[in-house]
């Protein structure tokens, strides 16, 4: 990998005061009494980047896809994620953020998920919002619950269970479905035998865990490379990254991997999902504790497109050049600098073959490409364009990496980006 530059990040340490007395002159009693309590240090363990039940419009000025309202019909729901660190107490973050009316969760517990309709009972616990069973949150909004003391290993699956008030209309989800329906109130059992699988996840988007130490909070953002595909089995390139992470000698844990993809997400335009320009600040930049950003997006920017004549019409109906797409990561780079977070920019990945793959449009990737690997105010960069890319067409897709659409990584294929990405980078 040609990394283009580094930059150390020197970690913030606690000050010590001096006292009049030294503490081992107080009596154990005394030190009780006037020991301040430390706040948790959280980070993001899990997340999900969320967006609205109801698609925007593919293009501005053409009509969303129709979807068939539903709602929330009195069942509990139970939603599995796996937590990427360890620590001894949990918070969850519930989103109505594409809410149009408040959110009532009626109640909602935590506990360590042993399969897909069970969880541990002796971990199995009520959560509280501010001391109260139940939560309203507004539209627009976000929450998060109370501490909840959860001994959480890396790599060790948590489950959430919730029901919210019958009739609410679906609105906040996330893709990459992991949750379990059964009917009624059943958010403090542990076995839900016969529970049938829902198609969406809905309304919890967070995972923050009360670190051990101060860990690396590592964000993968983009489209549907980073989230992965449709099949939650199979891994995505930050899970192996993550797997790769635990197995670094002396890590203890000490790194988050958080996967922000929205499959058919696009820089600079709305359509699933916001758009990254505008989801980047809350889905990368606003997950606890970040400290380094993967940032990997722009192929379907390049990719999706409407007819000739129809571009015709509108100015919004044309493709994307190659100076836009640059200009709008050159905007999320200089967000995350401003921050203090170190941003990783990967190069676009090879789709030649893929349903909407064109000459014209493999100018453009080549393009961003050129510009990724010359440029000189980003932290890092991972060519994901040459880990995967066939030596004899380079313009393809190799086929041992290939999941056979020529757009998206296989197993193989994930396992390479993962690899392509230099540890020493994450550690700084």
């Amino acid at each position: 990998m040609n990394t283009v530059s580094r930059r150390r990040f020197a970690l913030a340490g606690l000050a010590h005061g001096a006292g009049v007395l030294s503490p081992a002159l107080l009596p154990p009693t005394v030190l009780a009494q006037t020991r301040p309590t430390a706040e948790p240090r959280w980070a993001a363990s899990w997340a999900g980047a969320p967006l609205d039940y109801m698609p925007a419009p593919l293009f501005p000025g053409l009509p969303a896809l129709p979807r068939e309202p539903q709602s929330f019909d009195g069942r509990s729901l139970r939603q599995r994620m796996v937590s990427t660190l360890g620590g001894e107490r949990v918070r969850v973050r519930f989103s109505n953020l594409f809410g149009r009316q408040p959110l009532h969760v009626v109640e909602a517990s935590v506990a360590l998920s042993t399969s897909a309709e069970a969880v541990s009972p002796a971990s199995l616990q009520r959560l509280r919002f501010g001391g109260r069973v139940g939560l309203t949150i507004p539209p627009g909004q976000e929450a998060w619950s109370d501490a909840a003391p959860l001994a959480v290993e890396p790599g060790q699956t948590v489950a959430v269970s919730y029901q919210v008030r019958a009739h609410t209309p679906f609105a906040t989800l996330h893709l990459m479905a992991t949750t379990a329906m059964v009917p009624g109130a059943a958010v403090m059992r542990a076995n839900w035998p016969g529970a049938l699988p829902s198609p969406n996840n809905h309304l919890v988007t967070g995972l923050d865990v009360a670190a051990r130490a101060t860990p690396r909070v590592i964000v993968a953002f983009g489209d549907s490379i980073t989230q992965g595909a449709a099949d939650v089995s199979q891994e995505s390139y930050p899970d192996r990254l993550a797997a790769r992470l635990r197995n670094l000698r002396g890590s203890n844990g000490g790194f988050a991997v958080i996967n922000a993809g929205i499959g058919g997400n696009r820089l600079l335009l709305d359509g699933t999902g916001p758009r990254a320009l505008d989801r980047f600040r809350r889905d990368a930049l606003g997950q606890s504790g970040v400290t380094h950003v993967l940032l990997l997006i722009g192929i379907n920017d390049i990719g999706v497109s409407l007819p000739a004549p129809v571009q015709a019409l509108s100015p919004a109906f044309r493709p994307a050049s190659a100076e836009q797409l640059t200009a709008g990561l050159q905007q999320l780079v200089d967000q995350a600098r401003r921050q203090g977070v170190k941003v990783l920019l990967g190069t676009i990945t090879p789709f030649k073959g893929a349903a909407y793959w064109s000459e014209e449009k493999e100018l453009r990737r080549q393009a961003v490409n050129r510009w990724i690997r010359g440029l000189q105010g980003v932290d890092g960069m991972v060519d994901f364009d040459r880990a995967l890319r066939d030596p004899a067409d380079p313009a393809a897709m190799s086929a041992a990496y290939d999941s056979g659409d020529h757009l998206h990584p296989g197993p193989a294929g994930n396992a390479a980006m993962a690899d392509a990405i230099d540890l020493r980078e994450l550690q700084e």
